[in-house]
């Protein structure tokens, strides 16, 4: 179990921080809920990294930036006595209780579908939206990044029902669209279908239990890695790097990856 006494003693200490950040910081004085927004969304991006990364040292720091912006936000609101903070974080608590019955309710859930249905159609009551006039996919960010999107709007879609039933399907569904990225005429259609392409992938990701973000930062990782490879072996060789033919750059590429499989 957490220590609770030393979390409330380190929330309260932050908080009188944050106070006083306001009140004499030239510099919190004038942020604002759009001037903190893009820096939230950066301190959002070094969370995911500490995360990929595995450095729990890094992840406490960036927890603890990502928890004073919080703070932040929550204190502005205050100031303009829109809310405080206990009110944020009572509104949460009453949300996490209502949206699982099967904890503290008499709604039984065995499995983590039966789960995320129940969120999903909780989720729709209390905006009003079990009449056709509202949208399962209102709730899904318009800031999020694409392929995070596709991921969160193909869940959405599916808690109600709309999703194919087997992986083969999926499948066969991308299939279906290479051959049409294939055919395509122009580029706007090209455009279109490699979209279509990426947005089945995904729903495939999805019925596979992966993250498509986190695999494909796994692979832009590996070519990094590779690449950096690659350029320490020319540099080796005294070789001009601007100079290097396909068929040259073949080699080294395949050089890295046998000296992959041998470590």
């Amino acid at each position: 179990m957490p220590d609770f006494q030393a979390a409330q003693k380190a929330f309260a200490r932050l908080l009188t921080i944050m106070n006083e950040l306001r009140e004499g910081c030239p510099w919190d004085r004038e942020q604002t809920f759009e001037s903190l927004r893009i820096l939230t969304i950066e301190e959002t991006y070094e969370l995911a990294d500490a995360i990929d990364s595995k450095d729990f040292e890094e992840l406490k720091k960036e927890l603890g930036d990502l928890f004073l912006h919080l703070v932040f936000y929550a204190k502005m609101a205050e100031e303009q006595k829109a809310f405080e903070v206990a009110d944020v974080l009572n509104t949460v608590c009453d949300k996490l209780i209502h949206r699982h019955p099967h904890i503290y309710g008499d709604v039984k859930a065995d499995d983590t579908m039966a789960v995320k249905a129940n969120w999903e159609a909780i989720k729709l009551q209390e905006k009003g939206q079990s009449t056709v006039s509202k949208s399962v996919l209102e709730g899904v960010p318009k800031a999020l990044p694409s392929l995070v999107k596709a991921y969160r709007m193909q869940e959405k879609v599916a808690g109600v029902g709309f999703d194919w039933p087997k992986v083969s399907d999926v499948w066969a569904k991308i299939e279906e669209e290479l051959a049409e990225l294939q055919a395509a005429d122009n580029s706007a259609d090209e455009m279109m279908e490699f979209g279509d392409v990426l947005f089945s992938l995904v729903n495939y990701a999805r019925h596979r239990g992966i993250d498509p973000e986190a695999a494909l930062a796994m692979s832009n990782n590996k070519f990094i890695e590779r690449f950096k490879d690659m350029e320490r072996r020319i540099a080796n060789q005294s070789m001009d790097i601007t100079a290097i033919e396909l068929g040259q750059w073949e080699d080294l590429w395949q050089a890295v990856k046998a000296g992959e499989r041998s470590d």
